[in-house]
Order: C-alpha cells, then structure tokens, then sequence
C-alpha cells in the first residue's frame, strides 16, 4: 500500500488536538493517543473500556525518540539492532524526568514499548513529536483488529480518523518481553520465542500468567469474539463452527480454515479475521482443531485458551 501524506497529515493533526486515531501496524490495529498527554490517555482507557489497571504500549519511532523517555541496558540494545522495528515489545524502567503519562502506566515506573514495522505508521510517528500509547484497536476482552473494517466495526463513528493500512502482515500481537532483570516473556506474540533466545544467548523466563498485571495481553479473558469456544475439538456440534488448522478433502458449510495445508505463520495471520466472521455468521460457539504447540502455534493456542474463558 502506498503512503498517503494527506492522510498521514489528518491522523497527525487529530493526535495533537488530543483525539485518537486508528493506526496500522504488522501486527494488528491500534488505538493511538499522545502518550503524554493524560487527556488522550484517559479516551484510549474510555473507548476500550479497558480496566485501568492494563497498562498501555507505547509506540516509537526510533532510539533517539525513547531516550527521553526510558533507561535500557545491552539486551536491549542487541534486541533493538536485530529486531527493530518489528513485532517485539519491551519492558523498561522509566526516566524520572519522563512526560509519559501517568494514566498510560497505570502509575507504575515502567513502561511497554515497540517500534512498529509498518510503512504508514513509521511514517506519521517520524512527524511527530511524541510517542503514541496504542494497544490493539478493539473492545476490551475481545478480537483485535486486523484490518481498518475490524476497527469501524467495533467503534462506528466514535472513533475520529482511521488511518488505512491494508490488513496487518502478521495478525497476532507483538512478543513482551522484560529485560529489566532476567529476560521474561511476558506475552507470547508474533516473534518466536526461540529466535529472541538465539539471539540474546540467555536463557528466557515465561511469566505470562502472573498473579499481578504487569503487562498489556495478561489479562485471562482476552480476544474473545463473544461466543463458547471448545478447544481441541475432533469434530463440531449442531449450530457450531468447526475452525481447522489445514483444508480437508470432505468440507461442510460449518468448516472454517486457518491455513491450506498447516501453515502456522499463515493460520497466525488468518485467526482474527475468521473468529470475527464465524460470529458475524451468527454460530453459536465454535470448535476449534488442535493447534500444534510449537513455534507461532504456542501463541495461537495462547489467544484461543484465553477467549474460551468466554462464559
């Protein structure tokens, strides 16, 4: 998709007013904000209906932007040079003189932060001059969006401005990890957990099922699409969506295909999009297939046990 300065230059006037903004990324849609400003802070939290105490991530254009806002060490430095931008968000200590809004941290001394890797949004965050708070643009508890239709369905016109971005490339959210002390993945993402280990040479922590809320993407109710799912499922009930992990020769109506022939980054990439129109397709729950555990998959898995925790 070409970059549209016109339209780069609305998102960016609206984000100084203190409105918010749906921005794409290559992982999904966010809800952006000035993210020193407690005014656009305060709508993301109103819009979501987002339980104050989930923090925000916010959004950088490059290093030079985050000094004034975060300390860092050399794990993070070797993870910037290698991975950024790109799906990986980190955990940091704050600067006591930073203008981060408090309301953003939920008044804690850390910050999540990311460099998103998408053409549109790198641009608009070049031309401004504060980061962007901007967790996934959707209702709390629910599907992220992965395409600006996804955005307009949820918020309708209470929303000012998306900007249009194509559907996300990679369609599951970014990787949190904290490098405060030991590494710990915080959120399984889009980003391997394998490929950040080969690359830090450390051995790396999974906490992303703490007793506190330390992070975006903890909470245990999460990208539901509002119906039963039935996790691990060997075939599918009356009224009920069947979501399989790679097209069979026998299909029903009620079939529904991550992938062509099991391909995780490509069933990754589809997730969303299918949980939404299975519900717009008015099924009343949905089994889903077993999703093999491994690489990309252990995120898959990750956000479909959360959206069973639908009651």
């Amino acid at each position: 998709m070409k970059i549209n300065l016109t339209n780069i230059k609305k998102a960016k006037k609206l984000l100084k007013s203190n409105e918010c903004v749906a921005i794409p990324t290559e992982t999904v849609y966010g809800l952006a904000g000035n993210a020193y400003s407690d005014i656009a802070c305060k709508k993301i939290f109103t819009l979501k209906k987002r339980p104050k105490n989930n923090p925000l991530i916010v959004h950088y254009h490059d290093l030079k932007q985050l000094n004034n806002d975060c300390n860092y060490n050399d794990s993070f430095l070797k993870l910037y040079k290698k991975f950024c931008p790109g799906p990986i968000t980190f955990i940091l200590n704050l600067k006591k003189n930073t203008k981060i809004s408090k309301i953003a941290t939920n008044y804690k001394k850390t910050l999540a932060i990311r460099f998103p890797n998408h053409k549109i949004t790198k641009r608009l965050l070049k031309i401004i001059d504060f980061p962007l708070a901007a967790p996934s643009a959707n209702l709390s508890s629910k599907v992220s969006a992965v395409t600006s239709s996804d955005v307009r369905e949820d918020f309708g016109k209470k929303i000012k401005y998306v900007l249009e971005g194509g559907k996300s490339s990679l369609g599951l959210e970014s990787t949190i990890i904290d490098l405060r002390n030991k590494p710990k993945i915080l959120r399984l993402g889009s980003m391997e957990i394998s490929i950040i280990k080969n690359a830090l040479k450390k051995k790396i922590y999974l906490n992303n099922n703490p007793p506190k809320i330390y992070s975006p993407g903890q909470l245990k109710l999460h990208y539901s699409p509002g119906i039963p799912i039935r996790l691990n499922a060997k075939k599918s009930r009356i009224n009920e969506a069947y979501l399989l992990i790679k097209k069979k020769k026998k299909t029903q109506i009620n079939h529904f295909f991550l992938s062509k022939n099991g391909n995780l980054k490509e069933a990754a990439k589809n997730l969303y999009s299918l949980l939404r129109k299975i519900k717009k397709d008015n099924y009343r729950s949905i089994a889903v297939d077993k999703i093999p555990n491994k690489g990309i998959g252990r995120t898959i898995n990750d956000r479909l046990i959360r959206a069973a925790k639908f009651r």
